[in-house]
């Protein structure tokens, strides 16, 4: 992103991104080397994989691979890429569908059946290419401009029929959709999966991802409550300070942003 825009606050730079992503990634790219210097290695390479294990000895092909499914994390996880492309994805025992991960299931989707290389054709590398890019340049804003990649990524991604096992089984949507809700993430990741279900099925209003207007507001929602709380990455806390079993006077209250104050509330209730 160019300096005139890393400046602005989060909400202009996400009105200026969110009408043309595409333009505003192709503009990134021209900026960014390592990006580039990564695409002309995985065009130069990719064809010439045709197995697993060659994509896993291939650091090159392989980080533009799993950037292009938001993976980049899962590169020294070999057998865990492994089980992902070797194993059918629609059954039950699979790793994928085990995980509940969305991008594992979408990663062993694509990657899963090599009867023919999935990088064999030009039209799958532009894809990956493109995805790569993408998500690269939402990562790159994001360090620039906290939530701000977050709430792109939450733009293009949510769909009207989206559920709520969808948004949780995808750590960035759950993050915008905990935010929005009024909880503080790094405290609500320390609940287990059916509290986190009961607190967060009332608080998230579906109808509002029904239309792609109703998705950016909600998306604007989120960077306006960074404003208010901005978040801090820390230990998240048991269960048992959650609930105030630890003496704590907040208990479950720190579960929310701007903890029990009625003027974080209030300025939360405004932006519903």
């Amino acid at each position: 992103m160019s300096s005139s825009i890393s400046a602005m606050p989060a909400i202009p730079q996400y009105l200026t991104a969110v009408k043309n992503e595409t333009k505003a990634v192709s503009n990134w790219e021209k900026t960014s080397t390592a990006s580039q210097q990564a695409l002309k290695a995985f065009n130069s390479e990719a064809s010439s994989i045709t197995t697993p294990e060659q994509l896993l000895k291939n650091y090159k092909v392989l980080t533009v691979v799993l950037g292009s499914f938001g993976m980049s994390s899962a590169i020294n996880q070999t057998a865990v890429l492994k089980s992902l492309m070797t194993e059918d994805p629609t059954s039950s025992k699979s790793l994928a569908q085990r995980s509940g991960n969305t991008a594992w299931k979408a990663f062993a989707t694509a990657f899963s059946d090599w009867s023919t290389s999935p990088l064999s054709s030009q039209t799958k590398l532009q894809s990956i290419s493109d995805n790569y890019l993408t998500n690269s340049y939402e990562t790159a804003v994001q360090t620039e401009t906290p939530g701000l990649g977050d709430a792109l990524y939450f733009t293009r991604t949510v769909k009207a029929g989206a559920t709520l096992e969808s948004i949780m089984a995808d750590p960035k949507l759950l993050k915008v959709a905990e935010t929005v809700s009024g909880f503080d993430p790094t405290q609500f990741g320390a609940l287990d999966y059916d509290q986190q279900v009961r607190l967060l099925e009332p608080r998230l209003k579906l109808s509002n991802f029904s239309t792609t207007a109703g998705v950016q507001r909600y998306a604007e929602q989120y960077l306006a409550m960074l404003q208010i709380n901005p978040q801090t990455t820390t230990t998240p806390a048991s269960t048992l300070t959650l609930y105030g079993a630890d003496s704590s006077s907040d208990g479950i209250l720190s579960l929310f942003t701007g903890s029990s104050s009625s003027s974080s509330s209030s300025l939360f209730s405004a932006l519903l």
